[in-house]
């Protein structure tokens, strides 16, 4: 709890960054150009459903066109979104959330996408670290490209679950990179925090990022409020969809 006038000390929950902000900064010309690559398979890592499509939905759309084959990682279920929910349990809430996964992935032209759950406990993903890292490592056997959550979001679960991306692509000798997801809420245009001399942009198309809406779309259980409580509330609501609607997606190498 935070007395009136002070911002939370969490900053996912503080205020974000209003989209115009990044939509007006200067910096996205000097973010160079990252071509995906059209051959081979890709592993897209999640620390919970929706994340693999709020970071990186457009270019998951890019790589199935381009005849990519595709599997998606959720290390979570995603089943503790809504802790206090009277109209939702825990349990309920992995089986929604993993029927909204398939049909996003459908949206992005990805249906065919293999799907792998690791049902690591919600919250709790730095304590399964290194069975992630080990799972990880055997799903990108030969592989072509990982990408997973950024290890700076500021979210416990995305970090350790980039971490544990990063150290599985090693062991497999697959080329890696991070999305950020939460990045776009707590910093700013410019931000120090952010690595941007590691930092490149992926360019969606208008059919991608129509793709990556209509996805978006599908995750009704964290984009509308499950009911009438406070417990309830949308978990991303339209200013923080803003920051994954754009025509480029932002990428660390």
């Amino acid at each position: 709890m935070t007395t009136q006038g002070q911002e939370p000390a969490d900053p996912i929950q503080a205020r974000g960054t209003d989209e115009s902000e990044w939509q007006d900064w200067a910096g996205w010309n000097a973010l160079p150009e990252f071509t995906l690559p059209t051959m081979g398979r890709a592993v897209v890592v999640a620390a919970h459903p929706d994340d693999e499509v709020l970071g990186f939905g457009g270019s998951i759309s890019l790589l199935a066109a381009a005849g990519m084959d595709l599997t998606v990682v959720s290390v979570t279920d995603g089943e503790r979104s809504h802790p206090h929910s009277r109209v939702e349990t825990p349990e309920s809430l992995a089986r929604i959330r993993s029927k909204e996964t398939r049909a996003a992935l459908a949206e992005l032209g990805a249906a065919e996408a293999e799907i792998i759950r690791l049902h690591v406990p919600d919250t709790e993903v730095a304590d399964h670290e290194n069975q992630v890292a080990t799972a990880l490592t055997e799903v990108l056997t030969g592989a072509t490209l990982c990408a997973a959550p950024w290890t700076g979001d500021i979210h416990a679960d995305h970090e350790a679950a980039g971490r544990a991306a990063l150290t599985a692509s090693g062991a497999a000798g697959v080329s890696y990179l991070h999305y950020p997801v939460w990045m776009w809420h707590w910093a700013r245009p410019d931000d120090p925090r952010v690595p941007w001399t590691k930092a490149a942009r992926i360019v969606l198309p208008h059919t991608a990022l129509e793709r990556k809406a209509a996805a978006i779309s599908r995750f009704t259980s964290q984009v509308s409020p499950l009911g009438p409580e406070p417990g309830d509330a949308a978990i991303l609501p339209p200013e923080e969809i803003a920051h994954h609607l754009r025509a480029a997606e932002v990428v660390f190498r």
